[in-house]
């Protein structure tokens, strides 16, 4: 067989793309993105914050404006998640914006919505955004709609009574020998 110019560069092309494409999908496994202007950096607290994660987007109308960048408790010994977040510096947030935790989709991953608010006064480097709304945890829900339909239910005979499973009405010990 003879060596063909055309074959060799359409093989090196593949292999080229092949490679590009590898690397691509090493940094976005990895984590590693484009993060903005970033450069203000806001604390908010909050008493449940559910699934969400370090480098989760901060969000204002659907345009993520930063990150997460930090998740521990609060140094005031409340027991409160504290959340540094790194919004990009040219936003004027007034300062009773709320901050609330969402998720995308039923059971997307979590991030954190802004809703900027109408005062005239604006956050600045460090502040803390007053106003939070926790995390909706879908088990806690699931449990709380599980446990008011099983303790409502009064006897209606589709409950989970710890009997074995004959009638209610019978006396018990009624067994065998009759």
């Amino acid at each position: 067989m003879s060596r063909s110019p055309i074959r060799d560069l359409l093989v090196g092309v593949f292999v080229l793309s092949g490679l590009a494409a590898l690397a691509y999908l090493s940094i976005q496994l990895g984590g590693a993105a484009y993060v903005g202007p970033g450069g203000l950096h806001l604390y908010a607290n909050f008493d449940e914050i559910g699934g969400l994660a370090k480098r989760s987007p901060v969000v204002i109308g659907g345009v993520k404006v930063g990150q997460v960048t930090k998740i521990e408790l609060s140094h005031d010994g409340s027991f409160r998640a504290r959340v540094t977040m790194d919004i990009d510096r040219n936003l004027k947030l007034p300062d009773d914006t709320q901050a609330a935790v969402l998720t995308q989709g039923v059971l997307g991953n979590q991030y954190v919505g802004l809703s900027p608010g109408g005062s005239e006064t604006f956050l600045s480097e460090g502040s803390e955004i007053p106003y939070t709304q926790s995390a909706v945890v879908m088990e806690r829900l699931i449990g709380k709609l599980i446990q008011s339909i099983g303790g409502g239910s009064g006897g209606s005979g589709g409950g989970s009574g710890g009997g074995s499973g004959g009638d209610a009405n019978k006396p018990a010990g009624g067994g065998k020998g009759s």
